[in-house]
């Protein structure tokens, strides 16, 4: 554990994740060039990026089962097949009907990847090292982002719509053969002895675990800002509503990147080092992101940069504050059930995000509707028509905050049952420390 192989394979694993968010996010920066190539309104374009993430969606539990079965190592080579062979239909796609087909291979291996990469450095590591690396992983594989943004864009002007898809389809034929070649062997045994049956009962032991349900909630709330954002309407929300064109656009998205690579670490070693305050970390994340959005959104005209770059600095970090759901999974359930209880927490926060991307993609053409308009992207992507799309977040994100409230209830009471662990409220704790400073 923790050994000079740990690292390589830790290594194989951020290769691994960094294509899979390249797949993932290539969509973003070319939502006008889809609607065009297409002839599509926006809730058709939001179909490709969402009907990717239902699928995601739908199998992170599942495919946490299957990683307690058959190990990490088999659904990172299945998963990266899966996307080569997505990308590639969406390169070729005559219609947006096969442009979504490839993009559900894009989901599904999309899938098998970041929890089969989460579970494998989950047995190489330990201890105070594990919930930094992990950090690291999710941070640094966002890499790929960049990669979607302004070389992408490039790709796109230089070589055409087919090229730049088959190239990027071609990188996950690389990761399958670094994974084959250098992931050999484990320290740690996974239960492929166990039946299926045991193995459901797992997933239902882990859904009922108070700390799972918590992980569930906070991946929930602090995800979807940024992943919406990045993955379709942040590129036409800048480059159009606000006018900054594809270039400053695409070098904001790369920003989001940069911001939680730096915060990524950071949130990792607060979460080892506070870890009985690890929920406070992501309500307040969320809450800085609401606070930012209600700025921008009611800002009469178009909000000045520093607002709108401090906006993209507040949704980047909820990127890793998500992984802190990761870490609830980690705590309060055993390793040979940790498949099925990440997938449970990886589940919420992209249901969260397809929900809004869906539900901004029909607000913006309902509001194109009713004030006549030809659905040309410089109507339908208008900055009152966002005003009034992305106030979709908050009725998502605010149920997952009530619901994330509930659940650090019942895992607070469970830790003073089973631990005598007793958590006082964040306030409490502030201004006993006060009182102590004064005296």
């Amino acid at each position: 554990m923790n050994s000079r192989r740990s690292w390589l394979v830790f290594a194989v694993a951020m290769t691994a994740y960094f294509v899979a968010v390249l797949h993932r996010t290539s969509l973003g920066v070319a939502a006008v060039e889809a609607t065009e190539r297409f002839g599509v309104t926006a809730a058709a374009l939001s179909s490709l990026a969402v009907v990717q993430l239902v699928v995601y969606a739908a199998l992170q539990v599942p495919v946490g089962v299957m990683i307690d079965r058959v190990g990490p190592r088999f659904l990172i080579v299945v998963g990266a097949a899966l996307m080569c062979i997505g990308q590639a239909v969406l390169a070729l796609a005559p219609s947006i009907e096969i442009a979504v087909l490839g993009r559900v291979g894009v989901g599904a291996g999309d899938a098998m990847t970041f929890l089969s990469c989460i579970r494998l450095l989950a047995t190489w590591f330990e201890g105070k090292t594990l919930p930094i690396v992990t950090q690291v992983l999710g941070t640094g594989g966002q890499v790929g982002q960049i990669l979607s943004a302004l070389p992408l864009v490039a790709a796109l002007h230089t070589w055409g719509w087919e090229w730049t898809y088959l190239g990027i389809a071609s990188l996950s034929v690389i990761v399958i053969v670094v994974v084959l070649v250098a992931v050999q062997g484990k320290p740690r045994t996974t239960d492929s002895d166990v039946s299926w049956g045991a193995s459901l009962r797992q997933l239902r032991e882990s859904l009922s675990r108070p700390g799972t349900q918590l992980g569930f909630w906070s991946h929930f709330v602090s995800q979807p800002s940024v992943t919406m954002f990045s993955l379709l309407w942040g590129f036409p929300f800048l480059s159009i509503g606000l006018g900054y064109g594809p270039e400053a656009a695409a070098l904001l998205l790369t920003l989001v990147v940069v911001v939680a690579a730096v915060s990524g670490p950071i949130l990792g070693l607060l979460s080892a080092r506070f870890p009985l305050r690890r929920s406070s970390l992501v309500l307040g994340i969320v809450a800085a992101m609401g606070i930012l959005w209600a700025l921008v959104l009611l800002w009469p005209g178009a909000a000045p940069v520093w607002l709108i770059v401090a906006l993209v600095v507040a949704i980047a970090v909820g990127g890793p504050g998500s992984l802190i759901g990761f870490d609830f999974a980690r705590t309060f359930n055993p390793l040979r059930s940790m498949g099925s209880a990440t997938g449970v927490v990886n589940a919420g926060g992209f249901t969260a995000s397809f929900t809004i991307m869906l539900l901004v993609g029909f607000a913006l053409d309902e509001i194109d509707r009713v004030r006549g308009g030809t659905g040309i992207p410089a109507e339908l992507y208008s900055l009152d028509s966002f005003r009034i799309a992305f106030v979709a977040q908050y009725l998502v994100i605010g149920f997952g905050v009530v619901m994330l409230l509930r659940a650090r209830r019942r895992t607070r009471a469970r830790l003073h049952e089973e631990e005598g662990i007793t958590v006082a409220p964040l306030w409490v704790v502030l201004v006993r420390r006060w009182r102590r400073r004064e005296k």
